[in-house]
């Protein structure tokens, strides 16, 4: 994986500025995208009552994924150590499998330029995908 740069960061962050207030809308849509693409993964999900795409619970879980993700960002300096808890929880309890991280990351990376032609930009892509990657390495380190 390519490391973060100075400039990939700030561009993480001055593109997070741009989107975070729908940061739920590209959640939810970010989710429904991966159970309807990757259906294997709705496995995680078997204690919902209904996890089709655009169910109340899928939209829920989108968001709370994008929360992780504002975490992530405002953690972009250390989010191997700032996102541990995180990490324990998918790894010990909720019992993840790490190459999902990668599948969802997708999923964000197609919705925000479906959201956000103009400002996507290919810059813009390549910082996010690799600050999404290091995001999903983060979030494995507890595997290891």
């Amino acid at each position: 994986m390519t490391s973060l740069t100075n400039k990939d960061k700030a561009t993480v962050k001055a593109f997070w500025a741009k989107m975070a207030g729908r940061a739920d809308e590209v959640g939810a849509e970010a989710l429904n995208r991966l159970v309807a693409v990757y259906p294997q993964t709705k496995t995680y999900f078997a204690h919902w009552k209904d996890v089709s795409p655009g169910s109340a619970p899928v939209k829920k879980h989108g968001i709370t994924v994008m929360n992780g993700v504002a975490d992530a960002v405002s953690k972009i300096d250390d989010m191997k150590g700032g996102l541990l808890t995180l990490s324990e929880l998918h790894a010990f309890t909720l019992r993840v499998d790490p190459a999902n991280f990668k599948l969802i990351s997708h999923c964000i990376l197609v919705v925000l330029a479906i959201m956000y032609p103009t400002e996507f930009t290919p810059e813009v892509h390549v910082s996010m995908d690799k600050f999404l990657a290091g995001l999903a390495l983060a979030l494995a380190e507890k595997y290891r």
